[in-house]
């Protein structure tokens, strides 16, 4: 009986903290900041020349990983 007890009295803590927590519909990044789309048209000084490999390096940014494109 003192389990089912504690297993509600988690999950009653567990939904009050979800609920104190939410969001109002914004998304939140690492950092705080949002994460704009990859592409020169979305940079606010886009470079003069884009390759299909910056591209590629742009789509994969800040993975570890490189592109395949190499």
């Amino acid at each position: 009986m003192g389990l089912i007890k504690m297993a509600v009295a988690g999950a009653a803590g567990y939904a009050l903290y979800k609920y104190a927590t939410r969001e109002n519909g914004q998304e939140v990044y690492a950092g705080g900041a949002p994460v704009r789309d990859a592409g020169p048209e979305a940079m606010q000084t886009p470079p003069n020349r884009w390759s299909k490999t910056d591209q590629a390096i742009d789509e994969s940014f800040p993975a570890s990983d490189p592109p395949s494109t190499y």
